[in-house]
């Protein structure tokens, strides 16, 4: 019995060793295969979406291109992208652009001063603050959308009562869009803050500043990775609502609402370049981040290369 179980343990430990110099071997590829999976199952839909987009739908019954059937490839063709912006589709765009980069400028530029005013509070104050700030983005888009929907009534109601004009269903959509776009940009900001040190803003008062000067010249620039990563977020989040949207206003109709109204009574569907066109420019804008905050980086690499040099 002693021999067996000494056998097994020799077998097992030759087998432990086996498996540690099989695993080191291939450790790296199964790393490299593993993020190949993860932006394969990330970016497939989209690859999927800009391939169809280039596909040839055919007419239904009433003479209207069906967009309804999209996983049959009948052609390559540019039609689609011909036919985007056309009627009630082109206001539809033009209205969210306009809707997403106002609503996003005005949203971090309220958020950033937000988040620069919670990180001068006390502690307490600050982690409170911060957790109701938070708020938003974990409230549910229905619960929001018909919380708009009630107040928007109530303002106008109270208007009516005064002699006042109906609010506005431009300004009821940018309101909404401000408010639940502006947490995001504050969730951006204040880990950056949190990394900028005090004494950079003491600094620039030292050397003849003002509070509001030393902000804008030393503080601002300091942070505005985190700013930049606030719009970002604020303008995708305004692209990508439908809930808040469609509550928020009576008359005007986003893209998404387009969409949900035509594909909801069985009228013209989803056309692929559509979402194409929307997706390129964030992507341009992602890139450009990226590659300016890359050169930035290997800018300050040089700079400290130098430095080290001269000290030799």
């Amino acid at each position: 019995m002693k021999q067996i179980a000494s056998f097994f343990r020799k077998f097992l430990k030759g087998f432990g060793s086996i498996s540690r110099i099989v695993w080191k071997q291939i450790k790296g590829p199964m790393k490299y295969f593993y993020l190949g999976l993860m932006i394969l199952f990330l970016y497939l839909p989209i690859i999927y979406l800009i391939i169809y987009s280039f596909n040839v739908f055919p007419a239904n019954r009433r003479g209207v291109i069906s967009y309804k059937n999209l996983g049959k490839w009948n052609g390559f063709t540019f039609d689609n992208y011909g036919k985007v912006f056309t009627n009630k589709t082109k206001e539809a765009v033009l209205l969210t652009l306009e809707i997403a980069f106002a609503s996003s400028i005005v949203a971090t530029i309220l958020g950033t001063a937000a988040a620069i005013g919670i990180m001068l509070m006390k502690k307490r104050t600050r982690t409170a603050v911060l957790s109701v700030s938070q708020l938003p983005m974990v409230n549910p888009d229905l619960v929001t959308g018909i919380t708009f929907m009630m107040l928007f009534e109530f303002v106008s109601m109270l208007l009516a009562k005064l002699g006042g004009a109906r609010v506005n269903d431009f300004l009821r959509l940018m309101i909404a869009h401000i408010s639940f776009s502006v947490p995001y940009v504050i969730f951006s900001v204040t880990p950056r803050l949190k990394q900028s040190s005090d004494m950079l803003y003491e600094a620039a008062l030292d050397l003849g500043c003002s509070p509001l000067k030393a902000l804008w010249k030393a503080v601002i620039p300091d942070i505005m990775p985190g700013i930049t990563s606030g719009f970002i977020m604020a303008l995708t989040m305004s692209l990508d609502d439908f809930v808040v949207s469609y509550f928020a206003t009576d008359k005007l109709q986003t893209l998404s609402v387009l969409i949900y109204a035509d594909t909801a009574h069985g009228n013209i569907g989803v056309n692929p370049a559509l979402a194409t066109i929307i997706f390129i420019p964030l992507v341009a804008m992602l890139v450009g981040v990226n590659v300016r905050r890359l050169a930035k980086e290997r800018e300050y690499e040089i700079q400290n290369k130098k430095v080290k040099m001269k000290k030799v």
